[in-house]
């Protein structure tokens, strides 16, 4: 026998968003058979008698009940949609389980395999926010255990975020967490709780899978409010802004250099068939005043307003950019910037977002814009960091082998970029933190 459903008798909300007809179809008691279309009022679901279809069309009554129904799961941008969904599952069933409904029966079978092949592929963002849309229901002990067989490092991780979230929930009443009056943004004031808990699991997902004591409490510390964020052990993506307008800069009249080279068409330097073991006679010419300037604008650097207008001016023919990574951004703020083409100067050049984050990123995208074998110089201490602006071995030894392959010039300061494209002296690595010292390590092994 079917059972009828009738969303419109649970509609009756604070914010009186649902008001309309509602289309219903029979859908199935399978992971994804059952769902709930706010925006266009469909809501799918098993019409048995069974205790499992008496929850699935509970579960999905809820959705209508509390959800967000303007735009479904609209938040913050700097907030993953995945997250949002997962969130929102962890609210409805937490909601569900006060109300004495057996979500212990919310499981089908296929947990165990998902768990075990999310963690097969290693995604530690995945696994996390599949954790939230388990979590209570007779679903979750069995996706641990596929996740665990798989990847058992990762469940130290895990347990952390489920503490957490449940500690978050545990503070509220029901009243609040099924709260559908307007919050004054178009969502309903319970839905707050999904958005803080999806930003907790976006940060934890941007975090290496921690392994280990220290790492594990390093973990917990950062799930904390105001806790900072765990390392990521990777840079950022690179998201690069254009200026928005450029003033015009008269180029400089360059007057080509030359060196001494093994080949060509003069002998320039004939005395050097004697003195010079290597037998550079002839010349080749290294035009001056060109280039690409790359500039470390993290808070170590300490780099003024008035010290980059400096530059600007002075380093008028050479391309440049600045960087800086907001820690723990997701993409919505730039992380790189021009300040200068070969033609005219950034309007209004940008100041810096605190941390590092995207050095490799940077030096890459700095190499693909060189000219022939043009200097690259980079303005910066050395001290490299990932994408929460924590120090990392491996990224400083990425960066430092670009600056060996590549002959990228290194210097401290501001003043110091002009004369470099001038001379474009060879780095001086004990100079450098990080990279400094990785360089030294490259250049005792013997490499390049």
């Amino acid at each position: 026998m079917k059972v009828p459903a009738y969303p419109e008798f649970v509609s009756e909300r604070d914010d009186r968003s649902l008001e309309g007809p509602w289309q219903v179809r029979e859908g199935s008691t399978t992971r994804g058979g059952a769902s709930c279309d706010l925006t266009n009022r469909v809501l799918e679901v098993p019409l048995g008698e069974g205790a499992l279809e008496r929850l699935v069309r509970a579960h999905e009554l809820m959705h209508v009940r509390v959800s967000p129904s303007n735009v479904l799961y609209r938040s913050a941008h700097d907030v993953s949609l995945r997250s949002l969904e997962c969130a929102e599952e962890l609210r409805i069933n937490t909601l569900l389980t006060r109300l004495d409904f057996a979500t212990e029966l919310l499981m089908d079978g296929s947990e165990k395999s998902a768990g075990a092949r999310v963690a097969r592929e290693g995604n530690w963002g995945e696994a996390l926010a599949f954790l939230l849309a388990v979590l209570n229901t007779g679903a979750e002990r069995e996706y641990l255990a596929g996740v665990r067989r798989a990847q058992p490092t990762w469940i130290g991780g895990l347990r952390a975020v489920k503490k957490r979230v449940v500690r978050i929930l545990g503070e509220l009443t029901t009243a609040e967490l099924a709260d559908t009056s307007d919050d004054g943004e178009g969502l309903p004031r319970g839905y707050a709780v999904t958005v803080a808990i999806a930003r907790i699991v976006d940060a934890a997902a941007m975090a290496m899978v921690p392994v280990g004591t220290e790492a594990l409490r390093q973990f917990r510390r950062s799930l904390e409010p105001g806790g900072r964020r765990a390392p990521s052990g990777r840079f950022a993506p690179l998201r690069c802004e254009a200026p928005e307008g450029l003033e015009h800069r008269d180029r400089l009249r360059t007057r080509a250099r030359y060196r001494p080279s093994v080949s060509g068409t003069v002998m320039r330097y004939p005395s050097r068939l004697l003195t010079d073991d290597a037998r550079r006679a002839f010349a080749s010419k290294r035009p001056s005043g060109g280039g690409v300037i790359i500039v470390d604008q993290s808070g170590s650097m300490d780099i003024t307003a008035d010290d980059l207008e400096l530059l600007l001016t002075r380093a008028p023919n050479a391309l440049i950019i600045g960087y800086s990574h907001k820690p723990g951004d997701s993409g919505a703020t730039s992380n790189a910037w021009v300040l200068a083409t070969r033609a005219g100067v950034a309007s209004s050049p940008h100041k810096g977002n605190i941390g590092n984050g995207v050095d490799g990123p940077v030096l890459r995208w700095a190499l693909d814009q060189r000219v022939a074998r043009e200097p690259v110089i980079w303005v910066t201490d050395g001290q490299v960091t990932d994408s929460n602006d924590h120090p990392c071995a491996q990224l400083s030894e990425e960066c430092a082998h670009l600056v060996c392959a590549h002959g990228i010039v290194m210097v401290r300061t501001l003043d110091m970029a002009n004369p470099a494209l001038a001379c474009h002296r060879p780095f001086v690595s004990s100079e450098f933190g990080r990279v400094g010292r990785k360089l030294d390590e490259i250049r005792a092994s013997g490499g390049y």
